[in-house]
């Protein structure tokens, strides 16, 4: 049995394929992508003079879709040097390489022949034990097995990624009947703990799990909105944010993931199933006449959607003519978004007697009533099909937590009334006086199945902060921020501002919490379960003391934030920082001084504050430029101007990383940090790069003397500015902050290579800060910024 993948090939090289040797690849896989030999050569092959035999036509297809990594949006690759561990190849010419694979992925056409003849060249060429899998989408994994050997078929099992790979969380698993119990379990734990992925075993049935329901639900709004002659834009409006699903709603949605895609993936239901069902899945019309004129979403430049300027028009399905975009008015849609949480909004809505309510209950009803009645179909309980649709659709809510929200019995009323069917267990489940799917118990959570409540299985590597509350592990809080006991002598330190911002309280808790970690407990994690990590200061307040002329509050602010910033990383105890998600600004500033960043594989970090007119004022700029010091190998001569000129690029071009890894490159994570995949588990390892740091004996950084590029280096540094603004690209105002930035960076007027000390660093800073902070334009750009939400270039 293989203990462990170290190297994989993808069979496929499209834009799934391609997709998933990225993100192996970007998780350190060594991946080998195949594809077929092409029998043409291109009008630009010809002009090379290159034959059928040559290399470089041989392996083509692969070698160009490993390319368009680079092109495509959102990027596959989490930095574009990932993209060396995928080797381009064929078929023909390098299938006996497949015998070097652990794990050999089956990404080509949906055609079961051809994927049988993949199995039968597979065979020929792996090594005993090695694992194989399909990444079919609808086709039985069942019969792919058949004509193999019985040591294949123990080792054969479907993986369905989600596309794009990198960032969709969930991997279907499906076992077929022959394969062995102990090759699931190695795929569920390799899926977690290595992938990242949140894993589901699903049964081999059409479109397995989420698919399966997220499709019917799609195609259930399409026909609701033809039959109560709504436009693309009003369905839109309610099927996003509202009913805890993306932004991309149900139009977007398809937009973006194609339509010819989305027509296959119903087919595959459509032509297995009879009755009711099969018509839910047949495609409207209108929906084939958009593919056959080739309005196929984003990547044909227009689909539900097409944009004209500025202006984003909708499709009217009727004359298929494109339209301003409208959206749906209700007074119940007004006061259900008033109310906090999906389930809330969702019960206020679906309960009123509203034209928005009426809408939404006819677009969920039927995904309720399907959802229950193919529960033991096509999983092995409830809560696998909730976390299907919460990782592979984005949903707030699965199915069965959506029915707990509205009340089950209500519910069941309801359906019951409007003609839809109901499962016998669901009634069994109500009449055992169970009102839930779900309910929380002494132990944990349950959750329903074969006809009592089961425990959800924890995962010990998925520290809830929300449990933790629970259990009592609240040493104090205020409004900003927790200090919370995670066990083994390790504290953590959640935001929960709005936004996560930092403001006073979020200051006075770090002050508290460090103090309290260093009498009591072996280290500090900074870390929480919002949206984002944080999205830096608070600037509402900020804005407003400013347009008091109250510069003494914004100073002692900015100090207070200063000071806390020292004494993380002056701590006694080691304290790691857990960023994911957007990490901007303050944000960043709370990261860098700690002993350790854990970042989250999607991490976004960045010194942003010249969006609003501003410099970095917590102490960001002098953290990055020492990172910058410090990454210098011994034995190679500093330089101290191509560091100061780095570290102005970053922070006055706002740069910021599009992964934790890229925060590397960017200098915001040094060599000792660390990146982990799977998000659910970060906060437990950053908890045990705590217990690592006390265990090797941890001190604090001893306090340096930092070398500085002084005046000479400040002209170096406005130098460009200078030319930009002469250019034109960039203003009056941005040259101002040009100026105090490079000041800060530089080290003031001092000689080129005086040592100075931090505080002397950190008072520039703030002096700067408190002189952008006044100009009437930076205030129009943070007034700007907290209306609009995007930068103001004045």
């Amino acid at each position: 049995m293989i203990q462990r993948i170290q190297q994989v090939a993808v069979i496929g090289s499209g834009v799934m394929g391609s997709g998933i040797a990225a993100h192996l690849a970007n998780i350190g896989i060594p991946t080998l992508l195949l594809d077929i030999v092409p029998r043409e050569l291109t009008d630009e092959e010809k002009k090379k003079g290159l034959t059928l035999e040559d290399k470089l036509v041989r392996n083509r297809l692969a070698n160009n879709s490993i390319q368009a990594l680079f092109k495509q949006k959102p990027a596959p690759l989490s930095r574009k040097q990932n993209a060396k561990l995928i080797t381009a190849g064929n078929l023909e010419d390098n299938a006996a390489e497949l015998s070097n694979c652990d794990w050999i992925i089956e990404v080509v056409v949906e055609n079961l022949d051809v994927k049988k003849q993949v199995f039968t060249l597979i065979e020929k060429h792996r090594k005993p034990g090695s694992i194989v899998s399909s990444n079919t989408s609808g086709i039985s994994v069942e019969a792919m097995k058949e004509g193999r050997s019985e040591e294949f078929q123990a080792k054969f099992l479907g993986t369905h990624f989600f596309n794009p790979p990198r960032y969709l969380k969930l991997l279907e698993v499906i076992p077929t009947s022959k394969t062995a119990p102990e090759v699931v379990e190695f795929m569920k734990e390799f899926g977690e703990d290595v992938l990242g992925k949140g894993v589901v075993l699903a049964k081999d049935t059409p479109n397995f799990i989420a698919n399966r329901i997220g499709t019917y639900g799609l195609l259930v709004t399409v026909r609701e909105m033809l039959e109560s002659n709504l436009s693309v834009g009003e369905i839109d409006s309610l099927t996003g944010t509202l009913l805890g699903r993306p932004k991309s709603a149900t139009f977007r949605t398809l937009d973006v993931v194609g339509l010819d895609t989305f027509i296959h993936v119903a087919n595959n239901v459509y032509e297995k199933v009879e009755g009711e069902e099969k018509e839910v899945f047949s495609i409207p019309m209108f929906m084939h006449k958009m593919r056959e004129n080739g309005w196929l979403g984003s990547k044909s430049g227009q689909g539900f959607f097409k944009k004209e300027g500025k202006e984003i028009l909708a499709l009217n399905p009727e004359t298929l003519q494109y339209e301003a975009r409208k959206k749906f008015v209700s007074p119940g849609l007004a006061l259900a978004k008033q109310e906090k949480g999906t389930r809330r909004k969702l019960k206020a809505l679906v309960n009123s007697n509203d034209p928005a309510g009426h809408l939404i209950w006819k677009l969920l009803a039927p995904v309720l009533s399907y959802s229950a009645q193919l529960s033991s179909e096509i999983a092995d309980d409830i809560k696998a099909i909730d976390d299907a649709m919460k990782w592979g659709f984005g949903w707030d809510l699965g199915p069965f937590e959506t029915w707990d929200a509205l009340g089950v019995e209500k519910t069941v009323q309801r359906l019951l009334e409007d003609g839809y069917q109901v499962p016998e267990w669901v009634h069994e489940l109500l009449a055992k006086g169970y009102q839930s799917f779900y309910v929380d118990g002494e132990e944990g959570k349950f959750f329903y199945h074969n006809g009592e409540m089961k425990l959800v299985e924890g995962n010990k590597k998925q520290i809830s902060i929300a449990e933790l509350k629970k259990q009592g592990k609240l040493i104090k809080k205020n409004s900003g921020a927790s200090l919370l006991d995670m066990g083994d002598g390790v504290a953590l330190l959640e935001f929960h501002s709005p936004n996560n911002a930092i403001g006073l309280d979020i200051i006075q808790m770090i002050n508290f919490a460090v103090e309290e970690v260093e009498k009591n407990y072996k280290g500090l994690v900074i870390g929480n379960e919002g949206k984002n990590f944080c999205v830096g200061a608070n600037l509402a307040m900020i804005l407003m003391e400013a347009q008091d002329d109250n510069y003494f509050e914004v100073e002692f602010v900015v100090k207070q934030f200063q000071q806390a910033m020292m004494k993380i990383k002056y701590s006694k105890r080691p304290v790691v920082a857990a960023p994911f998600g957007m990490t901007l600004g303050g944000g960043t500033e709370i990261c860098l001084p700690a002993a350790k960043i854990q970042a989250s594989y999607e991490t976004y970090m960045g010194l942003v504050e010249v969006g609003v007119g501003l410099i970095p004022g917590g102490g960001g700029n002098k953290e990055l430029y020492i990172n910058r010091l410090n990454s210098v190998p011994e034995g190679i001569k500093v330089d101290l101007q191509d560091i100061a000129n780095s570290v102005f690029e970053t922070v006055a071009m706002a740069k910021v990383s599009t992964s934790g890894h890229e925060g590397a490159e960017n200098g915001f994570l040094e060599k000792g940090d660390s990146v982990s995949v799977n998000k659910d588990h970060l906060l437990y390892d950053a908890k045990q790069s705590v217990l690592s740091l006390d265990a090797s004996g941890y001190q604090p950084p001893l306090r340096k003397k930092i070398p500085v590029v002084g005046e000479t280096g400040y002209a170096t540094l406005l130098l460009g500015a200078q030319n930009m603004r002469l250019s034109g690209y960039i203003s009056d105002h941005d040259l101002e902050i040009a100026k105090e930035l490079a000041y800060v960076i530089a080290g003031g007027k001092v000689p080129f290579g005086t040592e100075v000390d931090e505080q002397y660093l950190l008072d520039i800073e703030r002096a700067a800060f408190l002189r952008l902070v006044s100009k009437q334009k930076s205030q129009q750009r943070m007034q700007h910024m907290l209306v609009k939400g995007k930068p103001l270039r004045n």
